[in-house]
This record gives structure tokens, sequence and C-alpha cells, in this order.
């Protein structure tokens, strides 16, 4: 895939107008936004990502246009587990609901930096060595075993990373939120407010969650043009789904088993690729074992939309049959 520098620097230019428009809209009127506006806005967003898929398709290519799509799926659905944790930072520091919008938006963006700085350290790492491979795709299926075994979905709280615990105690901070500000003057001092922390908890939670969900797209595709996209265009949304399905949250029930099944398949993926171009010395004497199938796009693609598609709706009726039960 050969994306010239201006298509690049064009891109992240468009991308990045797009969200400080929003951030600017939402820091001059902080409010709780209403079901029709959230709806409208991610409408906005889904529909801006087709079109940009439709347009890989139309300049690059099907198989470029498939990876796209299956990126940007793969890290919408995990997007849709970091939404939980999201929900229990902004209960556990009491954020008002008006100032939730602003605290996710920055959050949002500070996420957006530093996955791109992962992103771009992934992409080196790949290109100088392909065995990179085998440790991501047994990194995943480790984590979607931990996964399916419940480890990272049933704890009902937050408890804060060490950078947090070491902002609170490195810096003075107000007991109280002062509108959107991070920092405000008190006695002649400038002291942070909890919207700052906030902030920081959100941009931090979500670069631990990319530890799964980078690996997982360049297990889909390698190119890091398509890994970008696909990451901005999924956390681009991601704050009106916050608003649009907290209360659907609770009634997937079976989200955390989809994902590890979602998160196994591209593992395996993964390791199926590696073992399809090995170079290891100690593997098959260095050479490629051509007999493992390398699983194309198309069929990564099927599998992830029947993955998801099974997992929401067995969800929903689970939780329907329990509403029921509870009668």
């Amino acid at each position: 895939m050969n994306v010239p520098v201006w298509g690049w620097y064009l891109t992240i230019g468009l991308m990045t107008a797009a969200l400080f428009v929003d951030v600017f809209v939402i820091a001059r009127r902080p409010h709780t936004p209403s079901l029709r506006e959230v709806s409208r806005h991610l409408a906005f967003y889904l529909v801006l990502a087709v079109l940009f898929g439709l347009f890989v398709w139309r300049v690059w290519g099907g198989q470029y246009a498939g990876e796209f799509f299956a990126g940007w799926l793969t890290e919408y659905s995990l997007s849709v587990d970091n939404l939980f944790i999201f929900l229990l930072i902004m209960q556990s520091f009491r954020v008002p609901m008006k100032l939730q919008q602003s605290a996710l938006m920055i959050g949002i963006l500070i996420a957006i930096v530093l996955r791109g700085v992962f992103i771009a350290l992934g992409a080196v790492v790949i290109n100088a060595y392909a065995w990179v491979f085998y440790l991501f795709g047994a990194f995943l299926i480790y984590t979607a075993v931990k996964l399916a075994r419940g480890g990272e979905s049933d704890d009902e709280e937050y408890h804060e990373n060490r950078l947090l615990t070491w902002v609170e105690r490195r810096f003075p901070a107000t007991t109280s939120f002062h509108g959107a500000h991070l920092v405000v003057v008190q006695q002649g001092k400038r002291v942070i407010t909890p919207m700052m922390i906030v902030i920081l908890a959100l941009g931090t939670t979500d670069l631990l969650f990319a530890l799964d969900s980078i690996p997982a797209i360049y297990g889909l595709t390698k190119e890091p043009f398509l890994v970008l996209t696909a990451n901005v265009f999924a956390l681009m949304g991601l704050r009106q789904l916050y608003f649009l399905i907290g209360g659907l949250l609770k009634r997937l029930v079976y989200l955390s088993i989809g994902l590890a099944v979602l998160l196994g398949f591209i593992g395996v993926k993964l390791v199926m690729h590696a073992l399809h171009e090995n170079n290891l010395p100690f593997v098959n004497g260095g050479q490629p074992i051509e007999s493992v199938p390398d699983i194309p796009i198309s069929v990564s693609l099927g599998a992830i939309v029947l993955i998801l598609g099974v997992t929401t709706v067995a969800s929903l009726v689970q939780s329907r049959r329990e509403a029921r039960a509870t009668v």
C-alpha cells in the first residue's frame, strides 16, 4: 500500500481538525447530551468511517479496504468493553453528568496521541523483526483465555494506576470540580482540579487497553496507515457511544466471551501467519512452513462480523430471559 507523504498529512490533518472542532464546541458549552444529539453525531462518525473505507477500496483495492473494515470493527468492539471501565471511572470520581462529555473528549485525544506513538513503534518492530508475530499471537491468545475466565470484566470497582497515584500525591488538587478547567488558582497558587485526574485516568486506561487492540489489528493488516485510521475512527465515535449505550452495556452479558473468541481467533491467525513466513532458525530450520495456511482478510472480516453478531444477539436474548425471570 503506497500512501504518499501528503496523504498522511492530509488524513491526519482532517482528523485532527474534526476532533479539535468537536473539543472546541464542547468546551464552550458543557452539557448533558440528548439522545438525538448523540445519535446524530455517532451516525456522522460511522458514515465517515464507511466512506473512508470505500475510498480505500477505490484507491488501493478491496484487499486493503477489507483490512480497514476488519480493523475498524475489531477496534470498535474492543472499545465497547472499554466503556464499562470509563463508566466506573466517572462514578469513582463523581464526575457531574454535564462535564462527562468534556472529560471523555480530552481523554480520548490523549489516547489517540499515545496510540499513535504505540502504532509507530509497533510498525518499526514488525518491519525489523518478523518473529514478533509469534509474540503478538501468544499474547492475544493469553488475553483471550483471561477474558473467557472473566479476569477483566468482573471487577465492579475502578482501581487507580500508579501514574494517577503519583500525580495525586505530587500535585495539590481541589476537592471540587471547576467546570471543565484542568487548573485553577487558589490563594495565589496553581492547583489541579479533579477533571485533570479524570482525564489522565481515561487516557492512561485506554492506553492499557491498546496493549490488546494494537497487536490485534496488526494481526489483520500490516499497514500502519490502516492501523492508525482504524484506531482513530473507532475512538472518534467512542464518546457518543458512551452516552448512547451506557445502559445497554449491562445487557451485553456475553461481551467478554465474544471478545475472547475474537482475540483468540486473531491470535491464532497471527501464529499461523508467523509459521507461514517463518524465519526463526530453530523452527523448521529457519524455513517457512508453507503447509500452514495464511487466513485471507475476507475470511477474517466474515469471522469478525459473525462473532460480534452472535455475541450481541445471544447477549440480548439472555438479558431478556433474565428480565422476564425477575418479573
